[in-house]
């Protein structure tokens, strides 16, 4: 059953935010925890749909895990060789993350397995990294054009490789290195350019020696993990909405507490900065090999620029909520480099481009980007196609909109971003379900 939401113009955004655990961090915490020896605490797990389901899958797998309070996770690791067959397909949901981590550890186990997703994951490319993995000796087997369900042949000897990203991918690099975990030998991934390093920080902090450097990593197969205790930060990506949304309403300021600073994940807080935004930190930090720290942003006039083609992997999740930014600055804003977005959840090129038509502005694609033309931004009905990003950025679009904004498909919020619109409503948007 589809949902919708109605979004108006809003109130000023005012007060401190908590924005939920970061989804990367959590689905890796509960990844490392269960093939560690010994017991992991996570605290701040994200309560999300797709994390949630990463955590199933391990329990499918025989690890136990305990749920005290809700953001945190005991986790009883089986160390590397703990794993157990499951009975029946492996359901990642919605996680692309999920998906392609699992392919790379699963793909090392003695025991064959079945990866399966929602519509959405579902139509997700998967080659790329069935590609390098089946290079190392696994065996994958995929539905036509190499997606999902991806049919795992266990017992599969595997060696390790010097492989070089095609299309830099933190996902695809995670997979692989898990596999390197298990592999004969020494695995090597080099990316054509650096993506976040959520992977490597994390096998580091559970005792893995792991080198590593911006676009590039390097481990030897047949290391142990040790249990450790993770504090995940918040998560940057759903911090981003509110970070475009106090920016562009006049009146606003917002301190979002102990977010997530990869510096490989904060793109487009330097882009905003570039188009004029006044966003400080403050109170800075470090968890589990994570620099955090208070983001306070405040409305300022904001410019349209070309962003940086080096600024475009560290922030591709992130477009959604430029696109709305650049919608609201004075002049155009020009994207290039971004052919990734194609084939994210939904085509967010197209989607956001086809759903600020709708309200009005014109917008110019490209295959790799597009040009926005800002503009008084009137109401209207947009299609989020079932992705949460979208949504949410269509979310913020209807704040600064003349007339009421219909959101189509924005059940899967709840996949990243757990009571998106309650947090939303309390900080002054004007956002009510349809």
């Amino acid at each position: 059953m589809t949902q919708d939401w109605i979004a108006s113009t809003g109130q000023p955004l005012r007060g401190t935010l908590h924005i939920p655990g970061d989804k990367s961090v959590s689905h890796r915490a509960v990844m490392f925890a269960a093939l560690a020896d010994g017991t992991s605490t996570i605290d701040g797990f994200l309560e999300g749909e797709d994390t949630r389901a990463t955590a199933a899958i391990f329990s499918r797998l025989g690890v136990q895990m305990e749920t005290p309070s809700p953001s945190r996770r005991i986790v009883h690791g089986v160390g590397v060789d703990g794993l157990k067959a499951a009975d029946g397909a492996l359901d990642c949901g919605n996680a692309g993350t999920g998906m392609r981590l699992l392919a790379g550890l699963l793909a090392a186990q003695p025991f064959d397995s079945v990866l399966v997703g929602d519509e959405s994951l579902s139509k997700r490319p998967m080659r790329r990294v069935t590609g390098p993995l089946s290079s190392m000796g696994a065996r994958i087997d995929t539905e036509e054009g190499g997606l999902p369900p991806l049919r795992i042949h266990g017992g599969q000897p595997l060696a390790g490789i010097d492989y070089t990203l095609e299309v830099a991918s933190a996902q695809v690099k995670s997979a692989v290195l898990l596999a390197g975990l298990y592999a004969d030998g020494e695995t090597v991934v080099r990316e054509p350019h650096p993506t976040r390093d959520y992977t490597e920080r994390m096998l580091k902090a559970f005792g893995v020696d792991i080198d590593f450097s911006p676009g590039f990593a390097r481990l030897r197969g047949g290391q142990r993990l040790k249990a450790t205790d993770i504090a995940v930060p918040a998560d940057f990506s759903s911090a981003a909405f509110f970070l475009v949304a106090a920016s562009i309403i006049p009146g606003s300021e917002l301190r979002l507490r102990a977010v997530g600073l990869n510096p490989r994940r904060t793109g487009l807080l330097q882009a905003l900065r570039l188009m004029g935004a006044d966003i400080s930190e403050e109170n800075a930090s470090e968890h589990g090999g994570e620099p955090v720290a208070d983001l306070v942003v405040r409305h300022a006039p904001l410019h349209g620029i070309e962003v940086p083609e080096a600024l475009v992997p560290d922030m591709i999740d992130e477009f959604p909520a430029l696109f709305v930014a650049a919608a609201a600055a004075d002049g155009p804003t020009v994207v290039r480099g971004a052919a990734e977005l194609r084939v994210k959840e939904s085509d967010r090129l197209a989607a956001m481009a086809n759903g600020l038509r709708a309200l009005g502005l014109r917008i110019d694609e490209t295959p790799d980007g597009a040009t926005i033309f800002p503009g008084p931004l009137h109401g209207g009905t947009v299609d989020s196609h079932g992705d949460h990003r979208i949504a949410m950025a269509f979310s913020i679009a209807g704040q600064v909109a003349t007339g009421e904004v219909r959101i189509g498909d924005v059940a899967n919020v709840a996949t990243s971003f757990p009571n998106y619109d309650g947090l939303a409503t309390g900080a002054g948007f004007a956002l009510r379900k349809a």
